[in-house]
Parts: C-alpha cells; sequence; structure tokens
C-alpha cells in the first residue's frame, strides 16, 4: 500500500502562480491539492472535464458560470466540464483545497 503527503510533492508550475501539488495521477483521475494565500486567485478558466473542489480549511470563493459561493470546510463543490470556473480567497489565511478531475485530461 501507498501513503503519500502533499509535502512530498513540488509545487507545480502554474499559469496562475499558487501552489499546486499533484498527488495522484492516473489516466482516470487527477487529485492535486491547491492552497491559496490571502489575495490569492485562481483565474477564471475552463476545464475540459469534469472537476470537483472540496475544501479542507479556509473559505474559499468559487465561482462557476457567474455563480459563486464562499465553501467552508468540508463542503465539495462541483464544476462541469467546459464550465468557466475561478477561485480566490479573500479571507484573511490560507484556504487549502482538492481538486480533482476526471477523466485527467493530459492522459
Amino acid at each position: 500500500m501507498r501513503s503519500i503527503t502533499a509535502d512530498q510533492f513540488p509545487v507545480a508550475d502554474n499559469p496562475h502562480g499558487v501552489d499546486v501539488r499533484h498527488l495522484h495521477q492516473t489516466a482516470h483521475v487527477v487529485v492535486s491539492q491547491i492552497t491559496l494565500e490571502p489575495g490569492e486567485v485562481v483565474k477564471p478558466h475552463k476545464s475540459p472535464v469534469d472537476a470537483f473542489f472540496y475544501v479542507l480549511e479556509g473559505t474559499p470563493t468559487v465561482e462557476i458560470e457567474a455563480e459563486t459561493v464562499t465553501a467552508g470546510p468540508d463542503t465539495l463543490v462541483p464544476s462541469a466540464a467546459g464550465h468557466v470556473h475561478a477561485i480566490r480567497n479573500e479571507g484573511d489565511k490560507p484556504a487549502r483545497f482538492l481538486l480533482v478531475k476526471t477523466p485527467n485530461p493530459k492522459a
């Protein structure tokens, strides 16, 4: 059995300039942990596959197709393929969440 922790992975290059760590990748799924410091943003973009955000800590604001929700810990927010989504941390503490995409868009 394999057990991993996020600190085992380097911060991945990404167009948003935020802390993204790809924890698990197969042809079927990619799971990434994203940490947004206060004021940081994952800029609006479309995903070619279904995705969901699962908040671990903090209260990031998730915007999907012009609908907005501030999500607290233990909240899941789904985003369908082709929908524009963005996430920002308007709080004063880090926001950390999992991003799961299926299938893996790069497989």
